[in-house]
């Protein structure tokens, strides 16, 4: 089976239709909903706020811990089994790193900022979707950063470089398939997460990584809007 065109007929460099809104959780500090496609992200942000116990604080600064969480009937595939997971326990720690880089937490000795993501519906792309809504989430919460953070899933079927992969192109059978999780701080389009899944050329790498950073940055202009309009709206009233 060769792969001609995508499933869904859309361009081989096209993103499924986004949609992003900040201030949805009334009591978190900050919030923010993503979506791409059929997967759908919620972030939620407390603190900054005391840690304890004691001896996880840091004196220099505060730090950031991230919890991703796939409700049970979310999954395109088989039932998401409740509670903690391996995997939900290691997109949580690549989801602090990818966030980390555009934070200053110096302000915040012995605190600790807790982030929440949470997946009521998915089809492939989560880990970009939360960090996507994380990072917008952090800044309708207030806090300082450089810079926010877009992601997206690069990756090839068959012999087609391909932007923002689905669950049937992830599961796609009898032909090569590779999957790249990026995310970009594009103002200097410095790389904070980069994953894979399959094996792809050096040469294909390289050209992926730049229609992920091209795509990055229309996600950028994507969660920006999305922040003014909360701001605009707040005038107003």
């Amino acid at each position: 089976m060769v792969y001609k065109k995508r499933i869904d007929d859309r361009g081989f460099e096209e993103t499924r239709k986004i949609e992003a809104k900040v201030g949805v959780i009334p009591r978190a500090d900050g919030s923010a909903y993503f979506k791409i496609g059929d997967t759908w992200a919620y972030a939620a942000v407390y603190g900054p706020r005391n840690l304890y116990p004691r001896f996880l604080q840091n004196p220099k600064k505060g730090i950031l811990r991230c919890n991703y969480n796939m409700m049970p009937f979310s999954g395109s595939g088989e039932r998401v089994r409740p509670g903690g997971s391996r995997r939900s326990k290691e997109i949580s720690l690549v989801t602090e790193k990818a966030l980390i880089p555009v934070l200053n937490l110096d302000e915040y000795p012995n605190s600790v900022v807790d982030v929440f993501i949470e997946f009521p519906q998915t089809n492939a792309g989560s880990r970009c979707a939360g960090i996507c809504a994380a990072s917008m989430a952090l800044a309708d919460a207030g806090l300082e950063m450089k810079d926010l953070v877009a992601a997206i899933s690069v990756g090839r079927v068959d012999d087609k470089l391909l932007v923002d992969l689905d669950y049937a192109e992830e599961a796609y059978e009898d032909v090569p398939v590779a999957d790249i999780p990026v995310a970009v701080l594009p103002n200097s389009d410095k790389i904070s997460l980069l994953q894979m899944d399959g094996e792809i050329s050096k040469d294909e790498l390289k050209k992926l990584l730049e229609l992920a950073k091209k795509t990055c940055k229309d996600i950028y202009e994507i969660q920006k809007k999305a922040l003014k309009a909360k701001y605009v709206k707040e005038k107003v009233e």
